[in-house]
């Protein structure tokens, strides 16, 4: 699995990152370490994944993770994590 990790402001976006997980574990568990792997590359706290950031998730294989999703203040209006590999 491949997965791009994206920080926007105001409609551009700041950073950018492709991580990959090539275990044999269950596809959540990859999106986790994934997900896991982009925050420590960020330096940013690991979000807290909403009821809507699932159901987005499930449908599209991409999410926003907003202010909502995070404990401290991010210097950012979202984190979008996506699927680019399965």
């Amino acid at each position: 699995m491949r997965l791009l990790g994206r920080t926007w402001k105001n409609g551009h976006v700041l950073r950018d990152t492709v991580v990959e997980d090539t275990t044999d574990d269950t596809r959540t568990h990859k999106v986790f370490h994934c997900l896991h792997e982009v925050v420590m590359e960020f330096d940013l706290p690991e979000p807290i994944w909403l009821d809507s950031n699932i159901r987005e998730f499930q449908k599209r294989a991409k999410t926003k993770f907003s202010q909502d999703s995070f404990v401290e203040d991010i210097p950012f209006d979202w984190l979008e994590i996506e699927i680019i590999e399965e």
